[in-house]
């Protein structure tokens, strides 16, 4: 039983990333080796951004929200963006097109997320003797990472690669940008917010 569970939840958290390259044309071109480049710039970024979390950020004494920190979180969280137009931008892509390029790369992001925060959990936990929902919503979130980081490579794509944007676009580009990079922050607000308050309220300040 313990098997069949995890092996119900790694193709849940892995599948889809298989099913989308060889639903896609991305199969046809042979992108393998784009995804594989761009795994590895994820695993990179992902030490720089560890060691700049490791240096910058301090040990909080208690669960208190600190801005300073969340600021100094989200100018970090750019460094996913660094990155993902090192991929976009610097990488050799051979015989590959503008639209199958941030496919590729966005896939290869998504999967190489999956395996550093996903596979260990995965592995030492679903084998466990008592049933937990944890890691069928681990791999639903999996599955929700993938559309995320395609879109921010889709996003990427637009503002590096296409000459010819509408100028009309270029704010609302750079705006989910930053929205992209900004998203743990604002989650752990909306975390972090007085229980006390109100849907209502929350709604008002929000606005």
């Amino acid at each position: 039983m313990t098997v069949f569970h995890l092996f119900n939840c790694a193709i849940l958290t892995f599948g889809p990333h298989a099913v989308y390259y060889s639903a896609t044309p991305l199969s046809e071109y042979d992108t393998v080796g784009t995804s594989v480049n761009a795994a590895i710039v994820y695993l990179g970024t992902a030490l720089v951004k560890l060691i700049c979390l490791a240096t910058f950020l301090k040990v909080p004494e208690n669960d208190n929200f600190d801005p300073y920190q969340e600021l100094l979180k989200a100018l970090i969280g750019f460094i996913d963006v660094a990155g993902l137009y090192f991929a976009l931008t610097q990488l050799t892509h051979s015989n590959i097109s503008q639209n199958h390029k941030f496919q590729a790369v966005g896939l290869g992001w998504a999967f190489a997320d999956s395996i550093l925060h996903r596979l260990a959990p995965l592995w030492v936990g679903a084998r466990g003797l008592e049933f937990t929902w944890e890691y069928i919503f681990q791999g639903i979130e999996a599955n929700a990472n993938l559309v995320l980081n395609l879109s921010l490579a889709a996003l990427g794509s637009l503002m590096w690669l296409r000459k010819n944007k509408p100028k009309t676009l270029i704010p609302i580009i750079y705006a989910c940008a930053g929205v992209l990079a900004t998203m743990p922050s604002f989650t752990r607000i909306a975390v972090h917010m007085p229980k006390d308050i109100s849907n209502e309220s929350r709604m008002m300040d929000f606005l």
